[in-house]
């Protein structure tokens, strides 16, 4: 039997991180901050996506460099349906880390409706 230690390359951490629940090795969630999650009311798709978005649900997040409203963009994604972003006026640093290829998640700390808008508090980590 092969004992040798298998190198920890970005690729392996980026399979790993996909959502599974294997141990990551060397890894830890930092918290960042807490969000209420923007542009909800634009997701057309929100009303589906509103039964698995639960507490402790985790949203990914991903940059969008080509947003033409927001160039520091990051989408947040319920499984695969884009319910919002990372408020404008927070996501700069988030961003130009994420650009520097540091990995980031959302998540859930609750949800309510108010009035025909989805208001979603969620908190921020970036893993180590």
């Amino acid at each position: 039997m092969n004992k040798s230690i298998i190198p920890v390359t970005p690729g392996l951490l980026a399979l790993l991180s996909k959502e599974s629940n294997l141990p990551k090795p060397f890894s830890q969630e930092i918290f960042l901050l807490e969000v209420v999650i923007a542009g909800t009311s634009f997701c057309k798709k929100i009303e589906e996506a509103e039964a698995l978005i639960v507490p402790e649900k985790v949203l990914i997040m991903k940059r969008e460099p080509r947003n033409e409203y927001d160039e520091f963009a990051i989408a947040i994604y319920c499984d695969q349906v884009k319910v919002g972003y990372v408020p404008a006026e927070m996501n700069l640093v988030c961003s130009r880390l994420m650009d520097a290829g540091k990995f980031f998640f959302c998540r859930v700390v609750d949800k309510r409706w108010q009035n025909q808008w989805l208001k979603i508090r969620a908190n921020i980590y970036m893993v180590e």
